[in-house]
């Protein structure tokens, strides 16, 4: 039975909705994290955090001490964080991978969780995209995180649990919001700019409320370990065109502000070429997994958390964005 936890990158986007609700549940969860975006993590007795690199191998498989998993978010996430410095986005999501899997298997760990990406794909005019689907990366981001995959297997062994899980494109709201994400970023410019500006449009993206990732991966720690050993997930929910969400945004903003006159929709050009559309009932047959929640929802959330101030400064505070958060940081 799986008690302990460590999270890599848990005081991130994902990791801030993931960890208070691993707590809840009982977990004991340690954060491995650079905190290179800060740490909003309230403080719990069952919590630890530690400030530390993924690639300091040693201090990490010094944490790993008695966790009984690991669930590996840590990355340089997206194409243009990792763009930004190539070296560094290498060395994170890559380089130290599989030093990282050993170590956690010399810890003792009994189930390691990668949380890959379904950008792996990259773009595919298969109506359905399956697990089997090749992988045909368009980007070194989307290429290592592939790359991953393989090198996790190899370390799969009775005792030491290895599984994939491919998110789609993540939305809606946490304490560390990212609004550099599609969802996320056509409701800030609704909301705030009264007007949605759509590159290009007819790219197809899946995607998945914040709160069923949070579900997805609490489920990959605790379903029974030879429903999982070995195995690829895909998780996503609404497979979308860019255009068709820009849609849905201008609707629920016009329900959450009524009083706004209405949002202006323009399409431009896009060099964004990634398109797929990703089927996710392997993880419903074999797991249960089953979404709860919309695009929709996800950015009615956002709309009330813009209302309540708790998203202030939205252009102008780096902190909403890897990229101009990184070129702040000089991360490297």
């Amino acid at each position: 039975m799986i008690k302990s936890v460590l999270v890599t990158g848990g005081a991130g986007y994902v990791g801030n909705v993931l960890t208070p609700q691993l707590l809840a549940k009982g977990f004991k969860v340690t954060i491995y994290d650079s905190l290179w975006f800060g740490n909003t993590l309230a403080p719990h007795p069952n919590l630890t955090v530690v400030e530390a690199d993924v690639r300091d191998t040693r201090r990490l498989a010094a944490a790993m001490k008695g966790m009984d998993a690991v669930m590996h978010l840590a990355c340089i996430a997206n194409d243009p964080s990792f763009d930004l410095d190539p070296g560094l986005g290498t060395s994170i999501n890559f380089d130290c991978f599989e030093p990282m899997v050993v170590a956690a298997k010399a810890a003792g760990v009994q189930r390691f969780v990668y949380c890959s990406s379904s950008s792996v794909y990259g773009v595919s005019e298969k109506p359905d995209v399956t697990e089997e689907h090749p992988l045909v990366p368009l980007t070194d981001y989307n290429k290592f995180k592939g790359m991953c995959e393989p090198l996790l297997f190899k370390h799969q062994a009775p005792g030491f649990t290895c599984v994939t899980i491919r998110p789609a494109t993540i939305c809606g709201y946490s304490p560390r919001t990212r609004l550099d994400l599609s969802v996320n970023i056509l409701t800030n410019h609704a909301v705030n700019k009264g007007k949605i500006t759509v590159f290009g449009g007819e790219q197809m993206r899946p995607n998945l409320h914040i709160n069923d990732m949070g579900d997805a991966y609490e489920l990959l720690l605790t379903v029974p370990s030879d429903k999982i050993a070995g195995q690829i997930f895909n998780c996503g929910y609404q497979n979308l065109k860019i255009k068709d969400i820009a849609l849905i945004v201008r609707k629920v903003v016009a329900e959450e502000f009524p009083e706004r006159k209405e949002i202006a929709i323009e399409t431009t050009p896009s060099n964004d070429l990634r398109s797929y559309h990703i089927n996710s009932d392997k993880i419903a047959r074999v797991l249960g997994f089953k979404v709860k929640r919309t695009v929709a929802d996800a950015v009615r959330d956002l709309c009330r958390a813009f209302k309540s101030g708790k998203l202030p400064n939205s252009f102008e505070d780096d902190r909403y964005y890897n990229v101009r958060m990184m070129k702040v940081l000089k991360a490297a």
